[in-house]
């Protein structure tokens, strides 16, 4: 028996010691783990601090894509001016893409922007989804002071989003103006806009303006003259086809006695001459 008790204190020591062979294998590889992660950080730090990981000009760093309307240097002017820090030179990693991002989104020109870093070569890659003008907004409101009207100009989209006049700037020179012009206040056509412009940029007779300043007798400019529409319904692509419909009336009727067709009623258009003109 006291053989046996002795075999097996021998043996429970025997795995104390691998047990504590075993911790002590652990804590010298955490401290080792411990000790390259610190290497590799600190390394890191020391590549992100070198002059080449800087953003120094932001003219030759700042990469644009997805831009066809917009100029690069108009979108790195729009970064620049909310971005004042980028004129500085910076290293990469304490610029945050989210908020350069941000910026940029809030610009009524820019439908989406994304921003991330690029290492090789050093700088920032900015790509952006364009707001498109197909239409100049005309407002026209009362000036107390001059006891006149005042006009602001503006941009649509298709969507309805109004961008300042001053952003068209931006635009490369080879983007044509909008032919199509709309007046009236955008506040108060901008939840019919996108049907009324579905509509008109299918139409086969060519528009040039849209008058909204009466909610409830829309008007377009077009070939024929003007043409009253009414109020925006569920009819308006059936309005717009009967206009089609009436290309032969300068060939029928002389096209300056027109004062206006009315075809609040598609089912009955109306043509409304002018007798001033009729006498002479």
């Amino acid at each position: 028996m006291a053989g046996i008790v002795s075999l097996s204190r021998t043996d429970l020591e025997s795995r104390r010691k691998k047990l504590r062979h075993k911790r002590l294998l652990k804590v010298i590889q955490t401290i080792w783990r411990g000790v390259a992660l610190s290497g590799l950080a600190g390394s890191l730090l020391w590549v992100a601090i070198q002059p080449i990981w800087v953003l120094s000009d932001p003219t030759k760093q700042i990469m644009i894509t997805g831009n066809k309307l917009l100029t690069d240097k108009g979108i790195q002017s729009l970064l620049l001016q909310y971005n004042p820090t980028l004129s500085s030179p910076q290293s990469l990693l304490r610029i945050d893409p989210t908020t350069i991002a941000k910026s940029l989104n809030r610009q009524e020109i820019i439908a989406q922007a994304r921003v991330s870093r690029s290492l090789f070569p050093p700088g920032l890659i900015v790509q952006v989804v364009e707001r498109k003008p197909v239409a100049i907004a005309q407002k026209i409101s009362p000036d107390a002071e001059t006891a006149s009207n005042r006009v602001s100009l503006g941009l649509l989209d298709a969507n309805g989003v109004l961008m300042p006049f001053e952003k068209y700037k931006l635009l490369k020179p080879s983007v044509e103006a909008p032919t199509l012009k709309v007046i009236g206040s955008p506040e108060k056509y901008r939840l019919y806009w996108n049907q009324v412009y579905e509509a008109v940029s299918h139409s086969r007779l060519k528009i040039t303006e849209i008058d909204w300043q009466d909610p409830t007798n829309l008007i377009l400019n077009t070939e024929l003259g003007k043409v009253h529409i009414g109020s925006v319904s569920s009819q308006l692509p059936e309005q717009i086809n009967v206009m089609a419909q009436l290309q032969h009336l300068p060939k029928k009727v002389n096209f300056n006695q027109i004062d206006f067709i009315d075809l609040r009623n598609p089912s009955n258009p109306l043509v409304r001459m002018n007798h001033e003109n009729q006498k002479k």
